[in-house]
């Protein structure tokens, strides 16, 4: 049977059958939706089994030249083209380390096979591209667990339309509401909530929204809007069914906002006057006076020297401290943010003089500043672009290079293409030539435009996930078409609200905070409890690595020592990503190395359990004769104010009638040895669940 099916393909001529063909529209598209050609395979930066293509077709020239010259002319054989090393393996009758992948006799093999018979042509330059896609449908509102099947319509530079949903490649951006198969099949799942499905195509993407409102009757808010925030939060949640959980109260509040802003616990006589506190108003004063803290500029200022990347390695001792005095009194002295991006992104003058100056000896490739200005202040990453399209976006190299471009000595050249690329803007034409004079001024006044379709959203976005636990767009850093924010009508109406506020942080902060949403409980309704991506409730949020080292230093009364860092006493503090220690190591501290807010590690290991549970540094601090408990111990001699104390210390509250009951209960069996069953009633706060988690 194989044998027939040879001869009548080979039947036809092959000079007819080599007009037919073109490599980029008709062979890469194969090669892409076997994976063949992804980073995974053949893609790999070394390749696989000496076979190299780039990544997802990028370089079509550089892919023919590896099928058709490289490996002794086996891997395409026109001869006998079912003997080509390409096809043989692709179906299996040879060992490949990637299995069968190439149905044999399929269309898509008899694709390969007759382009092969036929010579192996690989088109005219001038032949139609690819232009754009079209997903059917584009968006539906769909039940639970229910499919809905795609169609990908390519449209080419010449007009014509060609069906291409089975090489298209897939992926959805939330597989909790919605998943995706190879073949563009649709499955929403049993949690309520929106789906954005990508589909992408010989680099061009576009995308399929789906929403799957929660079943059942309409869900009630009762719940008030404070603010603008909360009216486009609700909207969201009215169209998937799903109701807000209510206010917390005002110990959640306090310990929340403290931890948010400024990166502290309230110390107990702080907790006691707030609670104590009848004012209306209360939240709003406390928010403005921990504004003003310099522990507030502390903590922003650690998470911008994070993404901008303050390190000590390239830049020494002097010059980094120097970088971080310039980000922290930039936050100290609420400097608009447009400002602080020009005046970083234009600076200039000598490295021991002018801060901001050492972002460009940190980073000294134009690429590597241009790719960390577009994720720092775009909120978009375009890294990947150096060497080959987007995956997942529209950005091309044209678009990497021409944000490179701005911060190049002299002209840029796509190393592809060997063409000039001038400096121009994401989303941007091209100019003629490049900007007369420093390139990066145009730069700093284009992203800082009111108009500019980034800037203020990535601010607000980045504003949001440090205060809620996770963006609207998330990760926060990735920016693109085909990861949309869960409530693009909220992201415009912050950025709208920045714009208008001169993008003023502490405003953009406090409107966030007055929030009917940002003061939400943690505790689930009937209707919300899956819900992880629309702000229904509030979510438990992890501490940075340095602000849980700082709670259990400042509980217990105990401040830790930082070797080579005179005169920090709290982690926070720490501007040097080198200092040692091996408790911020192990938590997640950011090596600095990369402006990606993924580097800072959030998620839990056994390591860390068993540190905080057996730490000889945190042993040492709980039982220290100058530390928390021994004071406690000695001033409170009745043994419940002893528990309302340690409870006001660790969580911020006082404790039920139940927890003080138990904790009396526990301290009066050891009346000789009272400090020691304080020490372990504070261990146990120290290691729960309320203690280790900001709520």
């Amino acid at each position: 049977m194989r044998f027939c099916l040879t001869i009548l393909v080979l039947a036809v001529p092959a000079t007819a059958r080599a007009a037919e063909f073109h490599f980029e529209n008709d062979i890469l598209p194969i090669l892409g939706r076997y994976g063949c050609s992804a980073s995974g395979c053949h893609a790999k930066s070394e390749g696989q089994g000496g076979f190299k293509l780039s990544v997802l077709g990028s370089d079509p020239e550089a892919d023919y030249a590896a099928l058709t010259k490289e490996g002794r002319g086996r891997r395409t054989f026109p001869a006998s083209p079912d003997d080509s090393l390409i096809l043989r393996k692709g179906t299996g009758r040879v060992p490949h380390g990637g299995g069968t992948k190439l149905p044999y006799g399929s269309d898509d093999y008899r694709t390969v096979r007759n382009w092969i018979a036929a010579g192996m042509p690989f088109g005219s330059h001038d032949a139609p591209h690819v232009v754009s896609l079209k997903v059917e449908p584009g968006e539906r509102v769909m039940g639970q667990n229910a499919p809905q099947q795609l169609k990908v319509t390519a449209r080419y530079s010449d007009g014509a339309e060609k069906d291409v949903t089975r090489h298209a490649r897939f992926q959805s951006n939330a597989e909790a509401v919605a998943t995706v198969d190879a073949n563009g099949l649709v499955l929403t799942r049993d949690v309520p909530g929106e789906a954005t499905v990508m589909a992408a195509y010989l680099g061009e993407v576009n995308v399929f929204s789906v929403m799957v409102p929660r079943p059942g009757a309409p869900a009630k808010n009762t719940q008030p809007q404070l603010n603008f925030i909360d009216k486009l939060v609700d909207a969201k949640l009215a169209k998937l069914n799903v109701a807000p959980s209510g206010l917390c109260d005002d110990a959640e509040f306090l310990r929340r906002v403290f931890l948010d802003l400024t990166g502290t616990l309230p110390t107990a006589a702080e907790a006691r006057a707030f609670l104590a506190d009848a004012a209306k108003d209360k939240r709003a004063k406390l928010v403005e006076s921990l504004l003003d803290r310099p522990e507030f500029a502390d903590l922003w200022a650690m998470r911008w020297a994070d993404l901008l990347r303050v390190d000590r390695g390239p830049l020494g001792h002097q010059r980094a401290h120097l970088y971080y005095k310039w980000v922290r009194g930039a936050i100290a002295t609420n400097k608009p943010f447009d400002a602080f991006a020009r005046e970083l992104v234009t600076a200039e003058g000598p490295v021991a003089e002018v801060g901001p100056a050492n972002f460009f000896k940190v980073m000294t490739k134009p690429g590597e500043v241009a790719s960390t200005v577009s994720q720092v202040f775009l909120g978009v990453r375009i890294t990947c672009a150096e060497c080959h399209h987007h995956p997942f976006d529209r950005w091309k190299q044209t678009d990497y290079y021409g944000m490179t471009a701005f911060f190049a000595t002299g002209t840029t050249t796509n190393p592809r293409t060997n063409k000039p690329v001038y400096a121009h803007a994401l989303g941007g034409e091209m100019p003629a030539a490049d900007p007369i004079g420093d390139r990066r001024v145009p730069l700093a006044e284009w992203m800082t435009r009111p108009d500019n379709p980034f800037f203020a959203r990535n601010l607000s976005n980045r504003v949001w996930a440090w205060l809620l636990g996770r963006g609207l767009v998330e990760p926060v850093d990735d920016v693109r078409a085909t990861n949309p924010p869960s409530n693009p009508e909220l992201l415009d109406g912050l950025a709208k609200f920045v714009v208008e506020n001169k993008y003023d942080v502490r405003k953009l902060i406090v409107a966030i905070t007055s929030s009917r949403v940002y003061q939400t409980t943690t505790a689930p309704n009937e209707t919300n409890e899956r819900d992880e991506r629309n702000f229904s409730r509030a979510y438990f949020k992890r501490p940075d690595a340095e602000v849980l080292l700082d709670m259990m230093c400042q509980s217990l009364g105990v401040p830790e020592k930082f070797q080579g860092s005179p005169g920090v006493t709290r982690a926070v503090q720490l501007w040097d990503s080198k200092a040692r220690s091996d408790f911020l190591k192990l938590f997640g501290r950011p090596t600095r190395l990369t402006a990606c807010e993924c580097e800072r590690g959030k998620e839990p290991s056994v390591s860390q359990v068993l540190n905080l549970l057996n730490s000889p540094d945190i042993q040492a601090k709980l039982t220290h004769e100058a530390g928390t408990v021994s004071r406690l111990v000695r001033e409170q001699k009745d043994d419940a104010k002893l528990v309302e104390e340690l409870y006001l210390t660790f969580f911020s509250r006082l404790p039920t009638a139940d927890e003080k009951a138990v904790g009396v209960k526990h301290l009066a069996k050891r009346p000789a040895n009272r400090r020691a069953a304080a020490e372990d009633l504070a261990w146990a706060l120290l290691n729960s669940t309320e203690f280790l988690f900001n709520h």
